[in-house]
């Protein structure tokens, strides 16, 4: 493997993982958002080769046993998916968050997921939706 493959090209080009996006390709938009050893990671400045031996998440790994993750199903209940190109590295952030604090307040999960960037929804939504999950 070029040992400066990044992350995200190693998951999208040679493991057909397309559900992580490439969206600046410069850290700034949360988009390429993967998990690694359960802690959110932009996998467009992660080298391939520094994640080896660790465990990374996707968000095509969030489904158990062809249920929805309850965040991928909330995101959906609340409308909080429109083009769907952040909803990937949305929903891992939000997991990881969610995982260090279950009954976050409104203004924690906004610094929270602050790295993420959506253009569509207004953010109004996806707070609802993980606020939701938080709640149960």
């Amino acid at each position: 493997m070029e040992p400066r493959r990044t992350l995200l090209e190693v998951l999208r080009d040679n493991l057909g993982l397309t559900g992580t996006k490439e969206g600046c390709d410069t850290g700034e938009c949360g988009a390429c958002t993967v998990l690694m050893e359960g802690s959110p990671v932009l996998s467009c400045l992660i080298l391939a080769v520094e994640s080896q031996g660790k465990e990374i998440l996707t968000i095509e790994g969030l489904a158990k046993e062809g249920h929805l993750h309850p965040l991928q199903q909330s995101f959906i209940d609340h409308g909080a998916i429109q083009c769907g190109f952040c909803t990937p590295g949305m929903i891992l952030t939000a997991k990881a968050f969610l995982d260090e604090s279950s009954h976050p307040g409104k203004e924690e999960l906004k610094r929270a997921i602050g790295g993420n960037l959506c253009r569509c929804t207004g953010y109004v939504k996806i707070i609802e939706a993980i606020l939701a999950v938080a709640q149960e």
